[in-house]
Formats: C-alpha cells, structure tokens, sequence
C-alpha cells in the first residue's frame, strides 16, 4: 500500500511565498530604477549646452549636497512611517527632475533637476535596505539578504547597460526629448513596482500599540500621524547614533562600506568624459559605458560568492580591481575599458558584501538610520571627490585622475584584508551561529524559549495573517 503523500499546509508555504514576493518586486524595483536612458549621455548633454567640465562638476556636487542634507533625515523618517510609500515617492521625484532637463535645458534646470533626483534618491537609501534585510529577517531568510541585494544590483546594472544599448539610437531617432521621455516612464513603472512591496512593521517599544491585536490580525504598524512627532524623531535619530557609537562591529562595518563605495560610486560619472577623450564619437560613447556597466552586472551576481571569501581574498581582489582601473584608464579604448569593468565588477561584489555585513551588524530599531548614516557619508566622501576632480580637471587629463584614484583603493584592500571573512555561507559574519542577534537566529532561539527581543512577537507562537502598511 503506498504511503500518502505529504503536503505542506499553506502556513509552512507562507513565509517562502512572502519572500518570492518581496524579490519579485525588488528586482522589478532595481530594473525599473536604473533603466534610464539619459544615464550615459547626460554628461554630453550638459557640456553640448555650453557647460565646463568643471561646471559639470558643481552639478554632481548639487546632487551629492541634497543627499547630504536630506540622507538622515530621510532615514529617520523610514523608521517612523512607512517605508514602502517613501519607495513610491522617490522615483515620481527623479522623473520630474529627467523632466526639466529636456525640456528646459540651462544650469538652473539641469541644478534643480539634480535637487529632485537626489531628494529621490535620500527616500530610497535606507528605507529599501532596512524594508528588505526586515522582511526577509521575518521569515528567517537573512542570510539570503547578499545574494538578493546582490541580484538586485546585477538587474540595476543590465538595465544601465540595456539603456546605454538603447541610447545611441533613440538620441539618432528622437535626440535628447526622446531620452527624457523614456527616462520619466521608466521613472514612473519604478514607483508603481514600489506598491507591489511587502511591509510588516512592528511598533518599537515606545510607540507599540496598546492592547493585543485580534487574533487572524497582524500587530498595528508604526503610527504615521506626524503630529507631535519632533520627540518620536529625536529618539530614532539617538538610536541610531548610539548604536553607532557604542557598537564597534557597527561602525567599522559602516566606515568600510562608505570607503568601498565612495571613489568609483564617483568616477562613473566620468565614464562619458573619458571615452570622449580616449577618442570615441558621440555614438559610441554608450556603447564603451556598456562594457563597464556589463562588469558592474557580473559584479552583482558574483556578491554572494565574494560574502564567502575570507576577508584577506577580498582584500586582494581589491588591491587586483586597483591596478586594473588604472592601467584600464592610461590604456585607452577599448581595451582599457574592458579593465574598467573587471576593476568595477570587483568594486560592486564588494559593495554589496560590505553593505550586508553592516545590516547583520545592526540590531537595534533603527536600522534604516544607521544605513543613512553610511549614506551621509558616502554623501559627504563623494562630495569630496567631485570638488577634487573638478579642481584638478583643467590641469591633467581625466585618464589621469582616473589612474590617481585607484590608490585608495590600496589602503581599503589593506583595510579588508586585515578583518576577519565570514563565518558562514552566505555571508553571515562571525559570531552568528553562537547567539548572534540575527535572522533566523533569533527565531530559533524564541522557539527554543529564549526571551524574545521588547516589541518583538515570539515568531509561532500565534497565528498572524500577512498585512500590509
């Protein structure tokens, strides 16, 4: 007689259908953001209305002062209300600002554009990190939050390497509107994608709802009245610096993720310039970009992997990615800008293996603060790096500044090299599987009968329905 089949109930299935469904939306989330037409031209497009390079250079350093001033800011505000609506908000703020540089194209036009992609960008950083790293932290899926990240970065890139494909034509067919208007409806797809977010959210200590919730009813989320809100800010901001302050394991893993991020975050916005005066027309300008953003791509998919590298091999492949931005830049086309997209693969991986070590590390309810914290800086670093290219751009040329800032990237190799690989795979730091306060260890310990954290639910311990904020 054979044995009936076993079928797993809807609830084991929930937490995996959940997940599919956050990746889902992620990388349609990731594509639709970075599928933006104007992305390897827009450069062109501002020095073909008369601007200097270091005009150029003010714009970049506009867009990098609105992320300085706004990055906290919004990241407080992503631990206070919901952060899927501030998804939603971000790309609508950046398809106006593509809007105005099409359509009224001056300094004052291209400044204020760069005003609202860079306001969209400061609801974006921290509020998507925190909402994904917490969502798959719900169903004890952190672990998978590398590779997810990483696989979102990857469909980001393709979709820059798509667009640049695709910008060469349209700019012969339509010129510079017809890039405007595909940048704003790609704009506009992203923000409807953001509605497609799962978000749970659970009410810090101070701000938890009284009473228990219903039973079938998930716990309120956090309130979104702002009235009377300036204490409720103040206390997420204290949080999150403390947690910064108090917990070296925060702070290095912040400090390293600014420094990674910073210099070739920079320097492709120089891409264009470059080619440009490696010799490549107009046309093929895209088409050198594309070989970059293609190693950007690989970089992506390969982070998972690069979390499992102890940290003297990822020093290394740093220290490796250094030499070849610089050779890559002094070579010329194309053969040095298939350097630059093996050097930018490496700078990716790494990207995001240092982005996810730092939200393991984060334990407190303000994780989407002390990303923006690490946004600031990368703010403030990059701001520095814009002002000195500027500078520096009327007296050598840009293969030059391109070779020179491959040195820090010796300093962040030693610097990788000297902290310890992960524990684990899948990028999980030392220390998780003996009581580290992450992911599904916490959900184990709670079955286990350990005591759960303050406001937050022992995971099973009632049936609780999916809701949405």
């Amino acid at each position: 007689m054979p044995f009936p089949s076993v079928r797993p109930s809807p609830r084991a299935d929930r937490p995996d259908r959940e997940v599919r469904r956050l990746e889902r939306a992620l990388l349609c989330y990731s594509g639709f953001e970075d599928f933006v037409l104007l992305y390897p031209v827009y450069a062109l497009l501002f020095a073909e209305h008369g601007l200097s390079t270091a005009e150029i250079s003010v714009l970049f350093g506009i867009w990098s002062l609105t992320g300085v001033l706004l990055e906290v800011p919004s990241g407080v505000w992503a631990d206070l209300v919901s952060r899927r609506s501030l998804l939603v908000a971000g790309p609508l703020l950046s398809a106006a600002g593509f809007g105005l540089w099409v359509t009224l194209p001056s300094f004052p036009a291209f400044a204020a554009g760069f005003v609202l992609w860079g306001a969209g960008g400061a609801l974006r950083s921290g509020a998507l990190e925190a909402l994904v790293y917490e969502e798959l932290e719900r169903h004890g899926a952190g672990s998978r939050y590398p590779r997810l990240m990483g696989r979102a970065g990857a469909v980001g890139t393709a979709a820059t390497v798509t667009a640049s494909g695709l910008a060469a034509p349209v700019l012969a067919l339509a010129g510079y509107p017809g890039l405007g208007a595909a940048s704003v409806a790609a704009c506009l797809f992203c923000a409807f994608a953001a509605t497609r977010f799962p978000e749970h959210r659970q009410a810090p200590p101070d701000r938890a709802p009284t009473g228990r919730a219903p039973a079938g009813r998930a716990p309120e989320p956090p309130a979104t009245d702002l009235a009377g809100s300036a204490r409720g800010y103040l206390h997420t901001l204290r949080d999150g610096l403390a947690e910064v302050h108090r917990s070296s394991t925060v702070r290095n893993a912040l400090l390293l993720a600014v420094a990674v991020t910073t210099v070739w975050g920079a320097l492709d916005e120089y891409v264009p310039l470059l080619a440009a005066e490696a010799g490549a027309t107009t046309a093929e300008v895209p088409l050198l970009s594309l070989l970059v953003w293609a190693g950007v791509t690989a970089g992506g998919l390969l982070a998972g992997r690069a979390g499992r590298l102890s940290g003297r091999s990822l020093g290394a492949a740093v220290a490796v990615a250094s030499g070849a931005l610089a050779a890559g830049a002094l070579w010329g086309i194309p053969g040095g800008f298939v350097l630059l997209g093996l050097a930018f693969a490496v700078f990716q991986a790494a990207d995001v293996v240092t982005d996810a070590r730092l939200q393991e590390a984060v334990t407190g309810p303000s994780r989407a603060t002390v990303t923006s914290l690490g946004g600031l800086g990368t703010s403030l670093t990059t701001l520095l790096v814009y002002t000195a290219y500027g500078a520096a751009s009327g007296h050598t040329s840009h293969a030059t500044l391109f070779a020179l800032s491959a040195v820090p990237y010796l300093v962040i190799a030693a610097a990788t090299a000297r902290r310890r690989g992960p524990g684990a795979p899948g990028g999980t730091r030392p220390g998780a599987g003996t009581g580290a306060n992450t992911g599904a260890n916490k959900d184990a310990g709670a079955r286990a009968g350990a005591v759960p954290e303050p406001g937050r639910p022992v995971p099973d311990s009632e049936p609780v329905a999916p809701s949405e904020v």
